[in-house]
């Protein structure tokens, strides 16, 4: 032991953790102190689904919101990172999504000069699940955005799930399905199929179709009187390329629509929305889920203002679940990142 008052312990550098909520919309990364405490950096980039976004535009998306959160000289203090991927699972370790979720993760940190001895890729669903007060590791997970999915969670790790397979395939009840179902309903008011509805009006105007197409406006809801069949036949030449030009998911941002006529008791937006919460119900229920399991939920059609939340909360309290609301999977995944840390730090030469 050194006993010499003028040497001074070495004092010991402060460490940090990042996590990242890398979804179909957006790239969040929050950077943290590993002990504990508020976060001290956050960065915002685009989408980071494992799956759908490409490998280049990925890494780059990944790395400007790494560098956004972390400041050049707080880089070489990042112990341990967590990301929480749409598109990844830990379900095997050849998965394809946690595969490229690591692959570009680690060149973005690799660019950055962010050398962390631990980074750990989880979906984001596990992400979503830990965020919620005291950071739970086990219950049941719904995500209702874009898309909808529900999983069990067992020791932090997803072991099932039911729903989540894209919009092409599955994702009932999500943004995209409440989305196309909005289009489709304003189509089949206007060939004559559906029940009036003021989603004809309010889709034309979000997908330009031209002014002088659409109805003129009228005081209530629904004007039968102004959607003559010529003016029909003309909503549906300039609607149907509109939408065919533009990628398939960005239906998801025509759902608002449906919330917003729904919440004037247009009767077949409300009809829309209920659909939703029963399929986010089935979903749900697929898991077997236990009166009283915790239920932790994220997604913007859930929450305080959420379209879907009043009508699924209804329908699942029959089955003695209740909707524990988190904003979004950084706060869990700053966590993880936490217990990351904490495993390397016991592990490494001279840990504890």
């Amino acid at each position: 032991m050194n006993s010499d008052p003028n040497q001074s312990s070495p004092v010991r550098a402060p460490a940090y953790v990042v996590g990242l909520d890398a979804g179909g919309t957006r790239t969040r990364a929050v950077l943290a102190p590993a002990g504990g405490g508020d976060p001290e950096g956050e960065g915002v980039s685009g989408p980071g689904n494992a799956l759908t976004v490409p490998g280049p535009q990925l890494t780059e998306h990944l790395a400007e919101a790494l560098a956004r959160a972390v400041p050049q000289e707080l880089r070489g203090h990042v112990v341990a990172v967590a990301g929480g991927f749409a598109g990844a699972s830990r379900t095997a370790p050849d998965e394809p999504g946690r595969i490229r979720a690591h692959a570009a993760l680690s060149l973005a940190l690799s660019r950055l000069g962010i050398a962390a001895g631990s980074v750990e890729i989880h979906s984001d669903i596990e992400a979503a699940f830990a965020s919620a007060p005291g950071h739970p590791a086990d219950g049941l997970a719904l995500v209702a955005g874009t898309g909808a999915v529900a999983a069990r969670i067992d020791g932090r790790a997803c072991t099932e799930t039911a729903g989540g397979d894209g919009w092409l395939l599955g994702d009932d009840g999500g943004g995209f399905w409440i989305g196309r179902e909005t289009v489709r309903a304003a189509l089949r008011m206007a060939d004559g199929r559906g029940g009036p509805t003021a989603l004809g009006a309010s889709v034309g105007r979000a997908l330009a179709v031209p002014q002088d197409v659409l109805p003129p406006a009228a005081p209530g809801p629904y004007d039968a009187a102004s959607w003559t069949r010529a003016r029909r036949e003309a909503y549906r030449m300039h609607l149907l390329p509109a939408v065919m030009d533009r990628p398939p998911v960005a239906l998801a941002e025509l759902a608002p629509l449906a919330a917003e006529a729904a919440r004037q008791e247009d009767a077949v937006a409300e009809g829309i929305l209920a659909t939703a919460a029963d399929h986010l119900t089935d979903t749900v229920r697929a898991l077997a889920p236990r009166p009283g399991e915790r239920v932790v939920a994220t997604g913007g059609l859930l929450g305080a203002d959420g379209p879907l939340t009043a009508p699924l909360t209804g329908r699942l309290r029959p089955l003695g679940l209740t909707l524990d609301w988190v904003s979004d999977g950084c706060r869990g995944a700053v966590a993880l990142a936490r217990l990351c840390a904490e495993g390397f730090e016991a592990t490494s030469p001279g840990g504890g």
